[in-house]
């Protein structure tokens, strides 16, 4: 298969009425509140006449379109059609505010964008700061009204799509400040799906008969690369509700009839705390698939639930995960895998070098010695140097601090101090540091993850106010409210606390290991406060 649509069209051929995608109902919501499920076969219909649509305007290899669709079936449909052209989709969160919208839109080189008609509005005001000024579509009007033609012509109208073709371009979280386009090819997608079906053990698909339950949301790898990708490649069904909802989750597993379940750390614990009920263990699944589960409620939640919780490790550069899913699994240590064919791995110093067996290092992985980068991210999007920084010595250089044991297990300790992990998001502390120290109040900012037990990590700021600024609860609601304007709800600090000065290098770095003593927690200091409550997605 020479790309994701072409792989959808094989399958539907193999396979025309079963379903490919499932919504579970949910009243409150304004697209199948009752539930539906989508076809193969209709799934491909709608493609194909999306397709003819972009086409006549004149979009083609090369182009990138933004969707903001959320997990509606609208999604794969523009996907689907806009891979067939050799066209590349740029996914956008839903929760992004208007500078971070205009930040992707612009620096993807988008030459249309399409959205939810309530969502359309923020498209054409972040399209009008962009250089390239793309138009925005209302998804409902797609197909009604004339649809603008595309501002020039394909890039590589003359070339064949094939498996190095763009498919998709997915942003995450830089380092040092604003997020990373990874150019994503078919062959990622391709490679990751199939990766997913081969996993075997306790993680074994069945390919045609599996329906998998992914509550993330598709501008993640994880659902859209890995998951949806999967089902493709094996004929399955992917159930993809609107967001995780703790409350009706057993009720969604027994009405969808999962089989397998995805999760982020932050679900077991949500789940473990409502009420025993039959629900729970009157279920259909055979295993679930997550990453970053509790250690003390990995063990208590699969004797509760009945089936066992796979731990994984993956990011959205390597696309294929490592998995701990044949027995006997390590459960409740971290552990998350072997190296094996196709994704070797090596834990090493600062230098490079390899550490000792049970010593702490940072994963590096790649395919192999030959062919390293097969199956990975094509490079970050204009910025060649971070491309060559991560792919130092032909090794993807991670960032997560692992260690490795004398039998080939990696077990994850800690990942990159600058990016903090809330409810599944990977944050980059510079991005808020740079939006904080953007206020007038501010000074100096330092921004630091700290462990949350429902959503494994928050937000927490250390800030140093200018001259005359009262550094009070009243100033740091004010710096909390710059942050929701600007940036993605979960982005804003969940603690603040303010500092007369914070510790710096000769060269005027922050150092934030020297913030807080050795063990301390910061949410303790005395004068932190806490803005939890405020930092509402609908805020």
């Amino acid at each position: 298969m020479n790309s994701v649509f072409e792989l959808f069209q094989a399958t539907t051929a193999r396979r025309p009425d079963a379903p490919f995608l499932c919504i579970p109902a949910r009243t409150q919501r304004d697209y199948c509140p009752e539930g539906a499920e989508f076809s193969y076969q209709w799934m491909l219909d709608q493609a194909l006449t999306a397709t003819r649509t972009y086409s006549e305007a004149g979009y083609g290899h090369g182009h990138r379109v933004a969707l903001l669709l959320e997990n509606r079936p609208e999604f794969f449909v523009q996907y689907l059609a806009l891979n067939s052209l050799g066209a590349a989709i740029v996914p956008v969160n839903p929760d992004y505010r208007d500078d971070e919208i205009v930040y992707q839109l612009d620096h993807a080189d988008v030459v249309l964008a399409v959205g939810l008609s309530n969502r359309v509005n923020d498209l054409k005001m972040a399209s009008d700061r962009c250089a390239l000024q793309p138009p925005a579509v209302d998804i409902a009007r797609l197909g009604v009204d004339a649809l603008p033609r595309a501002g020039h012509p394909p890039p590589r109208a003359n070339t064949t799509i094939d498996r190095e073709t763009e498919c998709a371009m997915l942003y995450t979280s830089g380092t040092t400040g604003r997020p990373k386009g990874c150019i994503l090819t078919n062959d990622y997608f391709i490679t990751a799906g199939e990766w997913y079906l081969s996993l075997g053990g306790d993680a074994t698909l069945l390919g045609d008969s599996d329906r998998v339950l992914n509550p993330l949301p598709l501008y993640h790898m994880n659902a859209l690369a890995v998951t949806a990708t999967g089902m493709m490649c094996g004929g399955g069904c992917l159930i993809s509700p609107d967001r995780f909802h703790p409350t009706s989750w057993w009720d969604d597993v027994i009405s969808t009839r999962a089989t397998v379940i995805h999760y982020l750390g932050a679900v077991p614990p949500l789940l473990m705390n409502l009420p025993i009920s039959d629900a729970e263990s009157n279920h259909s699944v055979r295993f679930g698939v997550g990453a970053g589960i509790d250690p003390d409620h990995h063990a208590v939640s699969e004797t509760r639930f009945g089936f066992p919780m796979v731990e994984v490790w993956g990011m959205t550069e390597t696309g294929r995960i490592f998995a701990d899913n044949h027995p006997p699994r390590q459960v409740g240590t971290r552990a998350f895998g072997k190296p094996m064919n196709g994704l070797e791995a090596r834990v090493v110093d600062e230098q490079d070098q390899d550490v000792p067996v049970g010593h702490p290092g940072e994963l590096l992985v790649r395919h192999s010695a030959d062919n390293p980068r097969r199956g990975f991210f094509s490079a970050y999007h204009k910025n060649e140097q971070a491309t060559t920084e991560a792919w130092r010595g032909d090794w993807f250089h991670t960032g997560d601090t692992v260690r490795q044991d004398q039998d080939g297990m990696l077990y994850f300790i800690d990942r990159n101090k600058n990016i903090i992990r809330r409810s599944g998001e990977n944050i980059a502390a510079g991005e808020i540091e740079a939006t904080l120290q953007a206020h007038t109040a501010v000074a100096q900012a330092a921004v630091i993850g700290v462990p949350d037990d429902l959503r494994e990590q928050e937000v927490f700021a250390c800030i140093v106010v200018m001259p005359e600024v009262n550094a009070d609860g009243a100033m740091a609601k004010a710096l909390f409210d710059w942050c929701m304007a600007r940036l993605a709800y979960y982005k804003a600090p969940g603690y603040v606390l303010f500092r007369e000065s914070l510790p710096r290098t000769g060269t005027q770095k922050v150092q934030k290991t020297l913030i807080f003593e050795p063990d301390t927690d910061p949410t303790k200091e005395p004068g932190c406060i806490d803005l939890r409550s405020n930092k509402r997605r609908d805020s």
